[in-house]
């Protein structure tokens, strides 16, 4: 096994020839990924580049990603000409992720109905007093007025065609961009913070459907197996057939704290999907993997349940020396962050996930989860010889950590001064 653990590291890093999944940044200059920013998940091209890879080895290949978030691993899977399978449990983004996989429809259809969209807009009248509270902060009274209108005129000509998917997501793709309300890094809008120059809804809806129609013209390339893709959790993977897949290629959240349903907060609201961040866990969070302390309350989850589990019997002293460990640090802090609570619960999800994806591959078959390590409160986990530890006992072998990026070593404005790293962890199956 190519990853060997020490005090105070991770891992003896191995060598790679693919290019390094640099993020979800570099997506953003590419077509269809940029539609809509979804901060999660890793680069578009690195994808296509091992799933090619892979496919030059084995002409029948079936891709699948457990976390598919908006649709990377698919659509580099599309591109590639290649099978794939997707699944993600965020309904929010199951829907962006439907939006973009309706890259390869009609380009003409799309073009008529946005100008039948903006036909309809120009006939209603605004009616903003109905919106939530976040809503009201986040745009000034004529920009509000024009999304009202644009939002009921699509409500007039939705239906499940994928003309109406891409009508929706160039929608979705103005709301920040015409907000005056800033966004931090990691997509949770700060309505507090002020934009100097947000952008005219008008000219950017413009420039939104003039880039999708762009992005589906040139698509008409595209060939080969379309994407199966629909709302499951990756703890079971429930719809995709067992044996059928022969490489997994996703990246799940990691145990850092992100709240990924609080980044969609300001879409949902707009939409009407929720009124605020209170609805977050019933209408998103709960659905989940555990890797933020919103989901869970030291009211309603028993840390020695959550340890006794017996899918966590092969970390389960570390995991326990660990979380004991967070539990009286919090006591400490102001935030007293459930930070035991959720590392535990974390853990006991990805080994759920490892036994899922044991059932779904082929043998054999090959599994590269994008990670990183943590450390809440400066307190160290482990990730990467953990995971490997799970998904061996879940039935994967022969485990390599390919090392692509430092985090955490820019100290400034930092909660905690550990290294953390990121990287490629392949098993094979």
């Amino acid at each position: 096994m190519a990853l060997a653990s020490r005090q105070g590291d991770l891992f003896a890093v191995g060598a790679g020839t693919e290019p390094a999944p640099q993020g979800f940044v570099t997506n953003m200059g590419l077509p269809v990924h940029r539609w809509f920013r979804y901060s999660a998940g890793f680069s578009a091209e690195w994808a296509e580049s091992a799933i090619s890879d892979a496919a030059a080895r084995n002409p029948t290949l079936r891709v699948f990603d457990p976390f598919a978030g908006s649709a990377t691993t698919l659509i580099a899977s599309e591109t590639a000409g290649v099978e794939s399978w997707g699944i993600e449990a965020h309904s929010f983004i199951c829907k962006v992720a439907e939006s973009k996989l309706a890259w390869r429809s009609d380009p003409e259809i799309y073009l008529a109905r946005i100008q039948e969209l903006k036909r309809i807009a120009r006939t209603l009248r605004p009616d903003i007093g109905h919106y939530p509270v976040l809503i009201g902060r986040c745009y000034d009274k004529r920009t509000l007025e024009r999304l009202d209108v644009l939002r009921r005129a699509y409500e007039e000509v939705a239906d499940d065609t994928d003309a109406s998917k891409l009508l929706w997501i160039t929608l979705l793709a103005i709301l920040r961009r015409v907000s005056h309300a800033g966004t931090a890094q990691w997509q949770y809008i700060l309505p507090n913070h002020r934009k100097q120059r947000p952008s005219d809804v008008d000219q950017a809806l413009e420039e939104s459907w003039r880039m999708v129609y762009s992005d589906v013209l040139a698509a008409r390339s595209v060939s080969g197996p379309r994407a199966r893709f629909f709302q499951s959790d990756a703890r079971t993977c429930d719809g995709v057939p067992s044996d059928v897949i022969d490489l997994v290629l996703t990246s799940p959240p990691y145990p850092n704290n992100y709240d990924y349903a609080d980044a969609t907060r300001l879409e949902m609201c707009f939409l009407g999907e929720i009124k605020g961040w209170a609805d977050l866990h019933h209408a998103v969070r709960r659905h989940l993997i555990c890797s933020c302390s919103q989901h869970v309350s030291a009211r309603t989850t028993d840390l020695a349940s959550v340890i006794a589990a017996p899918e966590l019997s092969p970390i389960r002293d570390e995991v326990s020396s660990v979380c004991s460990k967070l539990g009286k640090v919090r006591l400490s802090r102001g935030g007293r962050k459930t930070y035991h609570l959720m590392i535990a619960c974390y853990f006991r999800d990805l080994a759920r996930v490892w036994y899922a994806l044991r059932r779904v591959c082929r043998t054999p078959s090959r599994v590269c989860f994008v990670i990183g390590d943590s450390a809440p409160y400066g307190v160290y986990v482990p990730v990467v010889p953990w995971l490997v530890r799970l998904a061996e006992a879940a039935g994967f072998a022969s485990s390599e950590f390919r090392k692509t990026r430092d985090r955490n070593i820019k100290w400034k404005n930092r909660k905690h001064r550990v290294p953390l790293v990121e990287g490629e962890l392949w098993l094979e199956g």
